[in-house]
């Protein structure tokens, strides 16, 4: 069962193991060689710039790991994105939907029972550990959007709530993407798919069949009986802050918990989380205490719980600094940027025109 660690020298150590070409060869597959530092890059411990820097550092030339540059542009791609249009992501970006059948979710997706081995034993995995390779959060979405027809938004807060790497970008405009509200076309996968990139060898499912057919099925059994569901995050309680008034103060969020961040001067360091955030976008225990966990990396850092407005009445004499975020946008402080690869800014409705713009900017070689 993978385990992810918090303490920040196993963190550097994930960055030291990377091997972008055996990545490029293998990472659709269940036991690829990718990275598990998602959850890092998504709380904010590290950035797709340090990892970037990091392999060039070690020799790598740019051309000979592209498709490893690609997957860390996807997800400044996402970022820029979410920071130009906001809460638009939370609807159809492109085009809607259709056909829609229901805004709720599988039943059998929420309760690992679709019949489907390999998807069932992934999502129970999940619920484990946080974790679901990136190919099987594919797998999901087409289940649950384009052959359950339901709405994504739903099913996608679902897999975000239980996601140590949840990111509402990547998360919503991926599922966006699978279910052809931010792509030209819907990702469907079938049975030979899964058992090729899970090793299963199951037969004589509902996706044991050919793309075309699959493309007219209607909504199988097995995915008819959908359900609302309840997410809630359990915040933790929060304490008194301690706080220098002599001293500005740093904001940390659940998208920040940057250990390397003004490190070496005096502030006071807060991490915030806001009950408002965490209701639009709930997530889980384990993901509450993940995100805790690492920033115990910070020295002397404090957790509140409570409105960036009622923390800013009670310290707003004092400078406060904040990087940069979509779910940050109403702090009043100083705001500082966050760290990227790329300087392309802005929408781009897809990736490649995206990575057109971006790819002149990679090191030489």
């Amino acid at each position: 069962m993978r385990q992810f660690p918090t303490e920040i020298e196993a963190i550097h150590k994930l960055i030291t193991d990377i091997d972008p070409i055996k990545y490029a060869k293998t990472r659709n597959f269940v036991d690829g060689a990718v990275t598990y530092l998602s959850p890092y890059i998504s709380r904010g411990v590290i950035s797709t710039k340090t990892i970037y820097e990091s392999l060039i550092a070690k020799g790598y030339r740019p051309t000979k790991i592209q498709k490893f540059i690609q997957e860390l542009a996807w997800r400044e791609h996402f970022q820029r994105n979410w920071k130009a249009l906001k809460w638009k992501i939370d609807s159809d970006i492109k085009r809607q939907q259709n056909p829609i059948l229901n805004h709720n979710i599988p039943k059998t997706l929420v309760n690992a029972s679709t019949g489907i081995s390999a998807i069932d034993q992934q999502i129970e995995n999940l619920y484990l550990t946080g974790y679901m390779h990136n190919h099987m959060r594919m797998y999901v979405a087409s289940l649950a959007c384009n052959l359950g027809k339901s709405h994504w938004l739903t099913p996608a807060k679902w897999m975000f709530y239980h996601l140590l790497d949840g990111d509402w970008a990547s998360n919503a405009l991926s599922w966006q993407w699978i279910a052809g509200t931010n792509s030209n076309k819907k990702y469907i996968a079938n049975q030979e798919n899964i058992n090729k990139y899970f090793y299963s060898s199951q037969k004589q499912t509902f996706l044991d069949k050919s793309y075309e057919e699959l493309g007219k099925l209607p909504t199988p059994n097995e995915l008819t009986e959908t359900i609302e569901i309840t997410l809630q995050t359990p915040l933790p309680k929060s304490r008194e802050l301690q706080l220098d008034t002599t001293l500005p103060t740093l904001l940390y969020t659940y998208y920040n918990l940057d250990p390397n961040w003004h490190a070496n001067d005096y502030y006071n360091r807060i991490f915030i989380i806001e009950p408002s955030l965490f209701k639009r976008y709930p997530v889980s225990q384990k993901s509450i205490d993940f995100a805790i966990a690492l920033s115990q990396n910070i020295p002397n850092i404090q957790v509140y719980v409570g409105e960036f407005e009622t923390l800013y009445q009670k310290i707003k004499r004092q400078a406060i600094h904040f990087k940069e975020h979509p779910t940050n946008h109403h702090f009043i402080g100083i705001k500082e940027n966050r760290e990227w690869i790329f300087s392309t800014q802005g929408y781009h409705n897809t990736f490649f025109s995206y990575w057109k713009k971006c790819k002149p900017e990679l090191t030489h070689g």
